[in-house]
């Protein structure tokens, strides 16, 4: 099973663009801190390439900057690749299934993380009348 967990804060602005064949594709990295310090006493950081197809990149591009954190669920990829100088190289990258933002909107204040400008207002539900109920104090079964 290929399946990676982690929750870090995106390093750069998401970077949406589409396919020649019309699919949308996000990339951005996130920085994760690791649970222990090194030998200096700083905590040491790892950093991811993610990449996100469809729904979820015009998601993740919209709602989600620099800085913000974001817990993401996907698969590991690992590539080669050329370097300018012809050197083979290897890149290990994320392919996203979900990311949950996890920054508050507002820089902390409890609110949801969606500007609610973005998305259009659910018409107001009209409560149901409530009907009389005759209880003739019989139990029907």
């Amino acid at each position: 099973m290929n399946k990676v967990f982690l929750i870090g804060n995106l390093t750069r602005d998401p970077e949406l663009t589409e396919t020649a064949g019309g699919v949308s594709v996000c990339h951005f990295a996130i920085a994760v801190n690791r649970n222990y310090s090194g030998s200096d006493g700083e905590r040491q950081t790892d950093f991811f390439n993610v990449t996100a197809w469809r729904g979820l990149a015009d998601t993740v591009a919209r709602y989600t900057k620099k800085g913000n954190k974001v817990a993401v669920t996907g698969s590991i990829q690992i590539r080669n690749y050329e370097d300018n100088q012809g050197q083979r190289r290897t890149a290990v990258d994320v392919i996203a299934q979900d990311v949950e933002f996890l920054s508050a909107k507002n820089g902390g204040s409890g609110e949801d993380f969606y500007d609610s400008s973005a998305t259009p207002a659910a018409p107001a539900k009209k409560k149901p009348a409530l009907q009389s109920f005759d209880d003739d104090g019989d139990i029907p079964f």
